[in-house]
């Protein structure tokens, strides 16, 4: 495959810039790999769409609201936005601006210095605020909402809810599992009644999903390893699915490279571990038999995810679809089922 292959054009105004009215009012694009195989659906139909015994997976990883503004000593402006907790205590973040090495940076409640510069924006930082970081963060930080999502006002009180899965209970998640954002409990309860389960992983989502592939060369890219756990219990479901006959539906790419590294060793294994996989066209599925997933941006390793599962051909046709029907693409987005 080539990164060409992973580009399409869609007209700026199918950027889903809100949520759905509700989760559930999604459209849904059903995608098989037979001819003539692409259906019209939404996601509220999802149970009748699934089959008795199939068990669907999801990442119940949750979103923290890490996006911090603050101020150079000069008053120049930063925006940072938090990404994981160093074993020394320091602090990485993706940063917006132009700080120094040994600068303080002025915060809301709080400041810090900056202590590496670690490339392409990476900066770690030593952080003094009161009490805890994430009870800072919940009183002065925001969603950080995709770039894409463009409003002069920035995040709303709504996006505090609806950029949140249901389910959602690991904090660590610096972008949502989006795929997950269409779930109810009542959809899971109505799917539950037709003989279709559900279990829960987690993958700490980190910028690395998206990163854009550069340079043309799929071969050389590297995935930015995220942490994920899968529990004994969600292991042994899955097998006990697949002995009898039923589906692994992954829903998201997320809970795809989650479930695809614990088995790249042929053998699904619970516990905890890191996501590094870069899953393009030729990858052996071990795991996931059908995605449900949102639309996702041109030349990034998620739309190389689904070529691969899909199958390229297939994928560029259902994109195409998508966009003559004019579905509403992205985080806020709606969604594909490929089975």
């Amino acid at each position: 495959m080539r990164l060409e292959d992973l580009d399409y054009a869609l007209p700026p105004e199918l950027i889903a810039q809100e949520p759905a009215p509700e989760r559930t009012a999604a459209r849904l694009l059903v995608v098989t790999r037979e001819p003539e195989g692409l259906a019209h659906e939404t996601v509220a139909g999802l149970a009748r769409l699934l089959r008795a015994g199939d068990l669907l997976i999801l990442n119940d990883a949750r979103v923290v609201p890490a996006r911090v503004h603050g101020r150079r000593p000069s008053g120049g402006k930063l925006e940072l936005l938090l990404l994981d907790e160093c074993d020394d205590g320091e602090w990485e973040a993706l940063v917006r601006g132009t700080p120094r090495v040994g600068e303080r940076v002025h915060l809301p409640e709080a400041s810090g210095t900056w202590t590496a510069a670690l490339g392409e924006g990476r900066w770690r930082l030593r952080l003094e605020v009161p009490g805890t970081v994430s009870a800072w963060l919940e009183r002065v930080g925001e969603v950080p909402l995709p770039p894409y999502i463009r409003r002069p006002a920035g995040p709303t009180a709504v996006d505090r809810e609806r950029y949140q899965t249901t389910f959602a209970r690991v904090p660590g998640a610096v972008a949502a599992p989006t795929a997950g954002l269409h779930f109810t409990p009542r959809l899971l309860a109505a799917a539950e009644a037709e003989g279709i389960g559900h279990a829960m992983l987690t993958l700490k989502v980190g910028p690395g999903t998206f990163l854009p592939l550069r340079g043309g060369d799929l071969e050389t890219h590297r995935m930015a390893p995220e942490r994920y756990a899968l529990p004994a219990v969600t292991a042994a479901r899955i097998e006990a699915t697949r002995s009898a006959g039923g589906r692994v539906v992954a829903v998201g790419t997320t809970t795809v490279r989650a479930l695809e590294s614990a088995a790249a060793g042929g053998v699904l294994q619970a516990g905890e571990g890191e996501a590094a996989l870069f899953i393009k066209p030729g990858h052996r599925f071990r795991a996931v038999d059908a995605l449900l997933t949102n639309f996702h941006l041109p030349g990034t390793p998620l739309l190389a995810l689904v070529a691969a599962f899909a199958g390229q051909a297939v994928m560029a046709a259902a994109y195409a679809e998508a966009v003559l029907q004019r579905y509403r693409f992205y985080s806020y987005g709606d969604a594909m089922l490929i089975t």
